[in-house]
């Protein structure tokens, strides 16, 4: 991998790009809604550079890091992921001139490997069976022995995560819907999603009830996600915030995901799919009310789990 130095033009681009992250449309779900009385729109999240929910965190962490000199010249930036934010750091670690080390479970998707590997990221693969939780350890161990190789940037306990939340896609949801929302529902992975935009809805309107997504046991299919019983907890999660935590079951998911192809013309990627058999579960609940999620990605990087989805 060749090495990039970080330049003033290229950080001044890296600021540039900021006008492309966020700013997501919400989207109706009509067809599938099973009360009429309930309203469920979600934020379309790949729709914004990195091509997902984690541009979001990834540039705000970023920023954050560059203009303390946390991050300063030569320095690699360095992160456990799943996936979703890895790419998003690719993106702008790219433009930045920014070298990037990640640590991933060995079981990510095909296209998430060729995406990371094509924008020159320096790859080391963790146990599959270890998820984020073994990354996240070998990441820690990376950085404790190269201190001043690495910038350790940390998204489960970096409050920038969820502040890029606070700060932009609760005020989003508020705007887009009139102030209208009733109801705020989201997967916990990272937990940044959920803590952000669940703490600044409820300091708009107390009345607003905001509910967390797990998978219903520790062995599911839901990349990303964390079954706080079983997992490692994110240092960002605020276990004070949440009205309700609902399980989600994989294969309910996976039906969703077929349904949503299928009737609502979106091809969600298994989280999304599990976001929105969330906000279903829950119209069937209450009487009334306006249900916001949120898609964090679409089907673009999960073909190999997809695809026989879609087919069956």
């Amino acid at each position: 991998m060749h090495t990039m130095i970080p330049t003033s033009r290229s950080v001044e681009r890296f600021h540039e790009l900021q006008h492309y992250v966020g700013n997501t449309p919400l989207y109706p779900i009509t067809k599938l809604s099973p009360n009429p009385k309930v309203k469920i729109y979600a934020k379309l999240e790949w729709q914004q550079m990195g091509g997902s929910v984690k541009a979001r965190p990834a540039y705000n962490i970023m920023k954050e890091a560059i203009e303390s000199g946390k991050l300063n010249e030569g320095k690699h930036l360095l992160d456990a992921t799943s996936g979703n934010t890895g790419i998003a750091y690719a993106v702008f670690a790219s433009v930045a001139g920014i070298p990037l080390t990640l640590a991933v479970p060995g079981n990510v998707t095909k296209e998430r490997k060729n995406i990371l590997q094509a924008l020159g990221v320096n790859l080391i693969f963790t146990s599959p069976f270890e998820s984020t939780d073994g990354s996240q350890r070998e990441a820690l161990a990376l950085a404790s022995a190269e201190p001043d190789k690495y910038f350790y940037a940390d998204q489960y306990n970096n409050d920038n995560n969820w502040k890029a939340h606070y700060n932009s896609t609760a005020e989003e949801i508020i705007r887009q819907t009139g102030g209208q929302i009733t109801h705020f529902v989201a997967g916990l992975g990272t937990t940044g999603t959920f803590t952000g935009t669940s703490r600044k809805l409820k300091e708009y309107d107390p009345s607003i009830q905001v509910i967390g997504l797990q998978p219903e046991t520790a062995l599911h299919g839901l990349e990303g996600w964390k079954h706080l019983e079983t997992a490692k907890v994110p240092g960002i999660y605020d276990d004070q915030l949440a009205d309700d935590i609902q399980g989600v079951d994989t294969l309910g998911a996976y039906e969703v995901l077929k349904d949503a192809a299928r009737y609502e013309s979106l091809f969600l990627s298994p989280s999304s799919a599990a976001n929105l058999l969330g906000a279903i579960l829950l119209a069937e609940k209450i009487e009334e009310g306006t249900i916001v999620t949120v898609f964090p990605d679409d089907a673009t990087k999960y073909s190999e789990v997809v695809d026989p989805i879609l087919k069956s």
